[in-house]
């Protein structure tokens, strides 16, 4: 594999790694009393496509991934809203519950495309996830989740999700008012591509189903490595 930013294509089947950063002013690089904000959600996940089209990838039932959790250990959304994204945290690895989850992402676009299904395969929805455009490595994809999503139906009706912690991200600092305008944008582009029936939701992702061989990927041990360090050491994730 090659390093950051370049465009060598993963194979059906590869296993790789979809990160978050953590959110806020951070993650704009090193300088006095800055780090860059570390990884706080990591999934390993399946390659089932990668063109210069699209990026997509199965989330398996029981992946082990991490999560961002309170420092005793709490789920995040317990804390008050007013507390949420300041209230002392950490992480904690946690298996992906219920059933899995088909992710799209085209390059360069803010948000990637997630699809859910219930038991026995029904199809349940789309889900839009607003996201700073996804940086390659050689390991997997890193990203930083912008708080505002969107619900979709099969029938085409939408909704907006989290409103309230997009919100009150931008209320305690970790979205300035000039960001918030750009991921509001870039809802607003998504919802274009939902009301036009665009590409992912008209090409029939809801009828895909995982090949039966895959293994569910290993969490490595060094899933917060940074993406430089992978591409100078050889990595634990499996090949």
């Amino acid at each position: 594999m090659r390093g950051i930013g370049e465009t060598e294509r993963w194979a059906p089947g590869d296993q790789i790694l979809w990160r978050y950063r953590g959110n806020g002013p951070r993650r704009h690089g090193p300088g006095p009393g800055r780090t860059p904000n570390p990884v706080h959600i990591c999934r390993p996940v399946t390659v089932v496509q990668d063109t210069d089209e699209l990026l997509a990838v199965w989330v398996a039932p029981g992946t082990e991934c991490v999560k961002p959790v309170l420092a005793d250990g709490t789920d995040v959304h317990a804390e008050p809203l007013a507390t949420r994204y300041t209230a002392p945290r950490t992480t904690a690895r946690s298996p992906w519950l219920g059933n899995g989850v088909l992710k799209l992402a085209r390059p360069g676009e803010p948000w990637s495309v997630w699809l859910f299904w219930d038991r026995g395969w029904q199809f349940r929805s789309w889900y839009v996830n607003l996201e700073e455009p996804r940086t390659r490595w050689t390991g997997g994809i890193d990203s930083e989740d912008h708080f505002l999503d969107i619900s979709v139906y099969p029938d085409h009706s939408w909704l907006w999700r989290d409103e309230d912690e997009f919100a009150q991200a931008q209320q305690v600092g970790l979205m300035t008012p000039a960001a918030a305008r750009q991921v509001r944008a870039a809802g607003q582009a998504a919802v274009g591509v939902i009301r036009d029936w665009g590409a992912p939701f008209r090409d029939g992702w809801e009828d895909w189903r995982p090949d039966p061989r895959w293994r569910v990927p290993a969490l490595p041990a060094d899933w917060d490595r940074l993406p430089d360090d992978w591409d100078r050491t050889p990595s634990a994730m499996p090949s």
